[in-house]
């Protein structure tokens, strides 16, 4: 080693030693300085970053200098909900409730909470009390809408939805496109199939990328007998998203309906490939006996054919 490298790492060692040694005027409490509001800004900017455990640790500090931050209660619940620990996503919410029972984004999220875990009467209630604070957020009356769509009441549903679209800004098309699709899927099972392909016409309109709507068209059109359109949907869910096994399934009926028998064994096959990999074992049980009963089918076919 040259004298120039020892003489380098031995001023590293000097520094790395003056930075870690505390001086005689310094504090092992120095981070007593930070405050309840910087951790919750910590906090917000993982958020924003996606980094919702650093997130959740960050708005734990605040807390624990200010019990009664609402704010961070409210957030850290919005973090438990990306990371889908939606029990104590609830608990955080309704703390925050505790102490500011105005809390608008608490309802919100609570009420979306519940959603999710199945919970619909929960989730319907907290979100009327989300709409009582604010009645003209379009979410609160969309997130109501899908829970009411949970509990099968999809005339009420529509109702919602049709007030979120009144109060949406026209540029967050994304979430324009969702509210489509939504009430385009209340529409099929009010058996208004013609409705429902308007609105994800309008969603596709609005993000052209929208696998989810061109799925939900494509199961429209397969039940208006339009089995080539509802072919045409599958595959442009398929280029869109390869590893879906229930386009290619749905795109196996169309081909079938359409004549083209091969086609749609081809399809079955490549679907049962897909949950056989993603490890959905019923899914790929009852891929086999669809593709089972199809074979047999269209052999039963021929041999009518040859009489």
């Amino acid at each position: 080693m040259t004298h120039f490298w020892r003489l380098i790492i031995s001023v590293m060692i000097f520094l790395a030693l003056n930075f870690f040694t505390p001086s005689a005027n310094s504090s092992p409490l120095a981070n007593t300085q930070i405050t309840a509001g910087d951790f919750f800004q910590l906090g917000v900017e993982n958020m924003q970053r996606g980094n919702y455990l650093q997130a959740i640790e960050n708005l734990n500090l605040a807390i624990q200098k200010q019990k009664d931050f609402t704010a961070a209660y409210s957030d850290r619940c919005l973090a438990y909900l990306q990371l889908q620990d939606y029990h104590q996503a609830i608990a955080d919410c309704t703390q925050a409730i505790n102490f500011a029972p105005d809390n608008f984004e608490a309802y919100l999220h609570r009420g979306l909470a519940h959603y999710r875990q199945g919970n619909y009467p929960d989730a319907i209630a907290d979100q009327s009390q989300a709409i009582t604070l604010k009645p003209y957020n379009f979410q609160a009356y969309y997130n109501r809408g899908i829970a009411l769509a949970g509990e099968r009441n999809y005339s009420e549903a529509i109702v919602d939805y049709n007030r979120a679209l009144t109060q949406i800004p026209q540029t967050i098309s994304l979430s324009l496109a969702d509210i489509y699709n939504d009430r385009g899927l209340a529409q099929i099972e009010l058996q208004n199939s013609e409705a429902a392909i308007g609105d994800f016409n309008l969603a596709i309109r609005l993000n052209a990328k929208d696998d989810r709507a061109y799925f939900n068209r494509g199961c429209a059109c397969g039940r208006n007998g339009d089995h080539f359109g509802a072919a045409r949907d599958f595959s442009q869910v398929i280029r869109l998203n390869p590893s879906n096994g229930l386009a290619y399934i749905n795109r196996a009926v169309a081909r079938y309906n359409l004549g083209y028998h091969q086609s749609a064994i081809a399809d079955l096959q490549q679907a049962s490939e897909y949950f056989g990999h993603q490890g959905q074992k019923l899914a790929y049980e009852k891929t086999l006996d669809l593709l089972k009963t199809l074979q047999q089918q269209i052999s039963s076919e021929l041999e009518i054919a040859s009489l």
